[in-house]
């Protein structure tokens, strides 16, 4: 399956993003929402960190069979927190945070190595020109519609900057997401009105990093990149907490 990008159709939307204005308020809840063939427990070691400085840290199971389920699952965890929240989203965990970010709590919104669509745009949509990178060449329809990485593939081009037996187990517990999903457009991109932070992962296999950083720009994002796999929540933990923390202050 593609997944791939064009720079130049991107480059066209970075003069479109309008400057969004940061609230005053100190959030100390943190809502985390996971990546394709992740799960939450791809968070923990983020959470773990969040946590000992004094953050509540809710950890999104969103189910991956549909943009409007994951978006659901969301904001049914936003919707129990108890003043000012960071959402943070991974891969296309990007996405759902795009949707759901529009929630009157959220305070800023965390992007790590994510797609952030504008309203209108797909994963398809983000994915029309350009050759496939590594890690989309690996990716693979069962016969329910649902894509999964090769297991045997899984721990280079997912996460290969962690132990090999780290990333096996990763390989494991992966989970599939419907592809019906990254054909369904985004209908709010709360980008527009909340400030936003994104993590570029600078060896990623799965999305470009120059995506990534089309997307940060776009967004006129507070952007760090961090010399890390896709999985730079497993693999760089503190620099990913330190940049959820700065978008908290």
């Amino acid at each position: 399956m593609k997944l791939f990008y064009s720079a130049a159709a991107l480059a066209v939307a970075l003069a479109l993003a309008a400057p969004v204005a940061a609230s005053a308020a100190t959030a100390k809840n943190v809502v985390l929402v996971h990546g394709a063939f992740a799960g939450p427990s791809s968070w923990d070691k983020v959470a773990v960190i969040l946590r000992k400085k004094g953050f509540t840290v809710s950890e999104v199971a969103i189910p991956m069979t549909s943009l409007e389920a994951d978006v659901a699952a969301t904001r049914e965890v936003l919707e129990s927190q108890k003043g000012p929240t960071v959402l943070v989203g991974h891969s296309w965990g990007g996405v759902v945070i795009g949707e759901a970010g529009d929630n009157p709590k959220v305070k800023a919104l965390v992007y790590i190595a994510a797609f952030a669509p504008d309203k209108g745009e797909s994963v398809q949509t983000l994915s029309s020109n350009g050759p496939p990178t590594e890690g989309q060449k690996e990716v693979h329809p069962d016969a329910k519609g649902f894509l999964s990485i090769d297991p045997a593939a899984f721990p280079r081009v997912f996460v290969g900057d962690v132990p090999a037996a780290e990333g096996a187990a990763l390989a494991k517990a992966q989970m599939p997401i419907s592809a019906t999903a990254f054909g369904t457009p985004a209908s709010i991109a709360a980008w527009h009105s909340k400030p936003t932070y994104y993590a570029i992962s600078g060896n990623d296999m799965m999305i470009p990093p120059q995506a990534e950083t089309l997307f940060a720009q776009r967004m006129k994002a507070t952007t760090v990149t961090i010399p890390s796999s896709h999985a730079s929540p497993v693999s760089h933990p503190a620099e990913v907490a330190a940049l959820i923390e700065q978008a908290a202050k």
